[in-house]
């Protein structure tokens, strides 16, 4: 990992080009997902098992798309039983925190104004009808974003919860197929990348069309996603994932360099940041990402992202990490310093803001309770984590007498006449000039 000085030029170039971090424009993966795409609208299921066997070098028949819930069951008997607790577990928590949360959200009432006599307005609240979950199943297995992106959207009372994953050549996991059965998924089919974007935003013989869908993939399925909204909703276009730790040096090196790489490993393109006041430090931190890395897994694929995206960053006090924090916007903010609770009201721009040495962000990733599908990308500046209020729409509904609306008719000419929009006006005046 590079270690920058703030008061340095190398430094100031390295935050502009993370300030230009989103998704970038690349024509050829544009092109190659409009095409895909195309080709599902028009060819259907025939598309799909085309992808399918060129991508993913599986070959499906209409009958097999859908997963049955016999290979539901045999997932449950393949899975050792404490993992399975900790999945149920995982669930509870998840739906605790939004069912409290989204307790103001739920459509459990209209919202009435009846203030003014003659004149009812009221806005209704309602769940979405049907909607789409993209699981990836390339590099790992993610249950946990089964139960991430399904448990809002059953809180909120969607009424069909579909699930898409690339099929994989010894079976999609265990633990993804009984993560979708505890959480209530309708739905699973065996299907990924750009065509299985296509089937749910246009749908095809075996796989109805959705009204929004979620979750994260890689940059054709976020490309494809970009371009099918509009047809249908979606969550966010999300990127690589991010951290950015604040720490004043008094949080053990270990804990730091661990939680550095938790992200790493995701993805050579993750974005690991530390922004520390002692330059001490930051080399502690830096000999114990090397020690840690020299054991794991992915080693390559971490080793990859600290080098080409990674940095450690020298500030000069509290106040100017949180300024740094701010401007790049992390999807993750750990504040590993001292007193986290005055600090982050200062925090403006963060998916998620994590509390003291003691909370890495990877809880917040499996049990905590909260969401891990964040806005990335510096995204977090204008959009939030996904939650119950994604998956509920709002009807504004008017009424008013003969008697309410006459008071209106000289306000309605003024605007119409300023707007140019005669017939507007001439639906107010019919109505209140009739005996």
């Amino acid at each position: 990992m590079r270690i920058l000085r703030l008061t340095e030029k190398a430094c100031e170039t390295y935050l502009s080009e993370l300030e230009k971090r989103a998704l970038p424009e690349d024509s050829t993966t544009d092109r190659k997902v409009r095409s895909i795409l195309k080709d599902v609208r028009e060819r259907g299921d025939e598309a799909l098992l085309h992808y399918t066997r060129l991508y993913d070098r599986i070959s499906l028949s209409p009958k097999n798309l859908e997963v049955k819930g016999e290979e539901v069951r045999e997932a449950y008997k393949k899975l050792p039983q404490k993992f399975l607790a900790t999945l149920k577990k995982a669930a509870r928590r998840i739906r605790r925190f939004h069912e409290r949360v989204g307790k103001s959200m739920i459509p459990s009432a209209t919202i009435k104004d009846r203030r003014e006599r003659g004149i009812r307005l009221e806005q209704r609240i309602s769940p979405l009808e049907r909607v789409g979950i993209y699981v990836p199943g390339g590099k790992a297995s993610y249950p946990s974003t089964v139960l991430m992106a399904a448990i809002p959207a059953k809180v909120a009372g969607v009424q069909e919860i579909f699930m898409v994953t690339p099929p994989q050549g010894k079976g999609i996991s265990s633990a993804v197929l009984v993560a979708a059965d505890l959480v209530g998924i309708d739905r699973i089919f065996r299907i990924g990348g750009v065509q299985a974007i296509g089937a749910l935003a246009y749908g095809t013989a075996s796989i109805p069309k959705v009204d929004k869908i979620v979750g994260p993939g890689n940059r054709y399925v976020a490309c494809a996603k970009q371009i099918v909204f509009g047809t249908v909703d979606i969550d966010m276009v999300a990127g690589p994932s991010e951290i950015v730790i604040i720490c004043d040096a008094k949080t053990p090196p270990s804990f730091v360099a661990a939680d550095l790489i938790s992200q790493a490993e995701h993805d050579e393109m993750a974005l690991p940041v530390l922004i520390t006041m002692s330059e001490p430090f930051a080399h502690r931190v830096k000999e114990e990402v090397a020690r840690q890395l020299s054991a794991l897994r992915r080693k390559r694929i971490a080793q990859i992202s600290l080098d080409k995206r990674g940095a450690i960053l020298i500030v000069k006090g509290l106040d100017q990490a949180i300024d740094v924090a701010n401007r790049i916007a992390p999807e993750h903010l750990e504040l590993s310093v001292s007193d986290p609770s005055s600090v982050i009201k200062k925090v403006k721009h963060a998916g998620a803001v994590f509390l003291g040495p003691y909370t890495p962000e990877a809880i917040g990733d499996y049990l905590a309770g909260t969401n891990h599908i964040l806005p990335t990308a510096g995204t977090a500046r204008f959009s939030s984590p996904l939650g119950v209020e994604d998956f509920l729409k709002r009807t504004n509904v008017i009424g008013f007498t003969k008697r309410a609306l006459a008071p209106f008719d000289e306000d309605v000419r003024w605007m119409t006449e300023w707007e140019g929009l005669e017939g507007h006006y001439r639906a107010v005046h019919e109505r209140v000039k009739e005996r």
